[in-house]
């Protein structure tokens, strides 16, 4: 896992007003001239398949939104009024009457070949209409639909346009299932608010697992009621010395909610059995020697462990899993696993023998670091892969030995797609023990064929974690992900046939300007032909 180891824009009744109150004056500026559509092909991630030519869609004042009779068909058209509505000034009534025209939101029970993530968006002179099996496919046809406009779309602020979006069908599904970010609150802490902004950073690009790294020996960030001192006393600092904090339950819930929201599952992780110190100084009876240890605030990792032999470490883990499950609607549970140097491994597998059925036993689907694999992982459990090009060919041939046995990986190489490694020497944040990754190299790997020895079909996806031992700001997390996230999403998505970094590095670069109207703050590779500011 690791070696030491734009507000965003105001939603709702305000603005609704706003928006109202510019329509009464008209339907907003001139438009400018000399801006054409943004051609269809130019998504990030690249579509599966795209069908250009005919004649562009214009939103204009009396574009509206038409949805399915579907209390979530019509959030989904609530959401892209949201986003549209302040840059354009238009009112965008969202309205479950029967047209041909407008913004066409469409669920369809047919056209199997969609699964249940993928979309059709087909745009001519008369509509947009976007076409899916389930809710999550229309959410990611809008976040495209979003691309194929200006990048001034995303302004808070009334914009010149013209507002066209290229004429053709895109058909879109996605490579894998499993398209995870993860976000390390533990090592400092992050608020709701931040959170929900990563949360619709990773929706533009279809991510749909947020990975919650919610305990580590430097702060415990969930509140449990049967052991009340893990947050508020455990939680009580961070690397550093901060402050640090914790999620109440609702507040986690609310994270969750507002992850469901934009279609990410949040898979939350309590890492055990080492990286525990923040548990084992809140609560003594959890060590073996009955001693609790002081707060820990620095980044050296592998000197903590749960005490295996000690009871009342499973009653703690019963109760903790018990109630992180029931606050989780997702399928998974993350239990860590990784460098566990003060546990030895007849008391690791021992360890892991007890508390997976746990997680099954509360319905949940075990997750684990791909230490995991020196265990007996259960059956339908994913690992998370993150060790380097370097490591041993003998530890990778454990992990694809349990890949050939049914336990499906998820591949988060640190030296490819940790999104805390510097870009280089001169890169002010973020640690460098996996190498330098520029954003040519997070991307231009193939998740498909890049662990020797697993069959293709156990490859889940990928995920791009975030430590956050130099990250402590909203604009910290920015410039280090972005623009190395577009890419993993892409490796994500995107057919291997469409995987060139000749031609994607100009579709990342043409990704600034969106950018910038967000307010997101990003490393500007020499790497990529960014435009001119």
């Amino acid at each position: 896992m690791r070696q030491h180891h734009r507000t965003p824009r105001l939603l709702g009744s305000l603005l609704l007003v706003a928006a109202a109150g510019v329509c009464a004056l008209g339907a907003g500026p001139a438009p400018a001239e000399g801006m054409s559509a943004t051609p269809l092909g130019q998504v990030v991630p690249a579509p599966a398949s795209v069908d250009a030519g005919g004649s562009p869609y214009r939103i204009t004042s009396g574009t509206r939104i038409r949805v399915d009779d579907s209390p979530e068909v019509r959030r989904i058209g609530s959401y892209l009024a949201d986003v549209l509505r302040p840059s354009t000034g238009y009112r965008l009534p969202v309205t479950d009457d029967a047209g041909r025209d407008g913004i066409r939101l469409r669920l369809t029970r047919g056209d199997a070949g969609l699964g249940e993530e993928g979309y059709r968006l087909q745009s001519g002179r008369q509509a947009v209409t976007i076409t899916a099996r389930k809710p999550a496919g229309l959410f990611h046809g809008v976040q495209t639909l979003r691309q194929l406009l200006p990048a001034a779309v995303e302004k808070d602020s009334v914009q010149p346009g013209p507002w066209l979006i290229a004429g053709g069908t895109i058909t879109d599904t996605p490579r894998y299932g499993y398209r995870g970010a993860m976000l390390d609150v533990a090592r400092h802490f992050f608020t709701v608010g931040q959170v929900k902004r990563y949360i619709d950073q990773l929706a533009l690009y279809k991510v749909n697992k947020l990975h919650l790294h919610l305990s580590d020996d430097q702060g415990w960030r969930i509140a449990v009621d049967s052991w009340p001192r893990l947050a508020t006393y455990g939680g009580s600092t961070q690397v550093g010395g901060g402050p640090g904090g914790h999620y109440t339950k609702e507040q986690y819930k609310e994270i969750v909610r507002y992850a469901a929201s934009r279609y990410l599952e949040v898979v939350p992780e309590i890492d055990m059995p080492g990286h525990t110190n923040a548990a084992l100084a809140s609560y003594a009876e959890l060590n073996c020697d009955g001693v609790a240890p002081p707060l820990y605030t620095g980044t050296d990792v592998g000197f903590s462990s749960l005490c295996v032999p000690k009871e009342i470490t499973y009653d703690f883990v019963d109760d903790v899993i018990r109630e992180l499950a029931a606050l989780t609607p997702g399928r998974y549970l993350h239990i860590g696993g990784d460098e566990a140097h003060s546990t030895s491994h007849e008391d690791y597998v021992k360890f892991m023998d007890r508390v997976q059925p746990v997680v099954a036993e509360y319905g949940k689907t075990v997750v684990g670091w791909h230490q995991l694999t020196g265990a007996s992982p259960a059956p339908g459990a994913l690992a998370q892969y993150w060790g380097l090009d370097s490591t041993s060919a003998a530890e990778k041939e454990q992990v694809a030995a349990a890949a050939r046995n049914g336990t499906g990986i998820v591949l988060s190489p640190a030296d490819r797609i940790y999104l805390d490694m510097k870009y280089d020497k001169d890169t002010p944040l973020g640690l460098d023990w996996a190498g330098h990754v520029e954003a040519r190299r997070s991307y231009d790997w193939d998740p498909g064929n890049y662990l020797p020895g697993a069959p293709g079909s156990a490859i889940q996806g990928v995920e791009a974690p975030l430590w956050t031992e130099t990250i402590s700001t909203s604009a910290h997390i920015e410039y280090m992900a972005f623009p190395r996230l577009p890419g993993v999403a892409e490796l994500g998505w995107s057919p291997a046939s469409t995987h060139d970094w000749d031609a994607y590095k100009v579709r990342l670069a043409a990704q600034a300007p969106r950018w910038d109207a967000l307010g997101i703050g990003y490393h500007r590779s020499p790497q990529v032909p960014w435009p001119d500011r």
